[in-house]
């Protein structure tokens, strides 16, 4: 019975790391332009919000899953507002990008969700299997504060980080 729920679980994990990978070729073929087509892949959850490009500075969080451990580098990460952020697939994955609906601000769900593309489910990014997609997030629109964010297949062997916005 044990070995059947193990199976059952796997099978699970597995099946919807599979569903994104497809989305993700998407989300990886562009880093500057991915946020700007997030109003129209985010509608459902961004309200009134429409997707706010980046102005400034695009960062670089690398994924990576190797003996070390999984992990973003760098898991704490500072930005301005109008800045982005190019999460990239490096290595054991899948990897994601999620944000816990309940930790965020009501007044900043709507325009988080609509600066990120192609979500899975609310405020979580696409699947990545392969090295070197990458889906990038704006912070424009996005008032100073610190934001929580994990991986969700990872989230057990604490993956995870905070994005503070000045």
């Amino acid at each position: 019975m044990r070995f059947t729920r193990l199976a059952l679980v796997v099978s699970t994990i597995a099946f919807a790391a599979c569903g994104g990978g497809e989305s993700s070729s998407n989300a990886a073929a562009t880093t500057t332009d991915t946020a700007a087509a997030a109003g129209s892949a985010a509608t459902g959850t961004a309200g009134s919000a429409s997707a706010a490009p980046i102005t400034g500075t695009t960062h670089v969080v690398r994924m990576v899953g190797d003996a070390q451990g999984y992990r973003y580098e760098p898991a704490n990460i500072t930005v301005k507002q109008g800045d982005g952020i190019r999460f990239e697939m490096v290595s054991g994955g899948p990897h994601n990008v999620a944000f816990n609906p309940g930790d965020i601000p009501a007044d900043v769900k709507p325009q988080l969700s609509a600066n990120m593309p192609n979500q899975m489910t609310e405020l979580s990014s696409p699947m990545f299997m392969n090295a070197g997609e990458s889906y990038t997030i704006s912070f424009a629109n996005i008032k100073p504060g610190a934001y929580n964010y994990h991986c969700t297949p990872h989230l057990a062997m604490n993956m995870r980080g905070v994005i503070t916005v000045e």
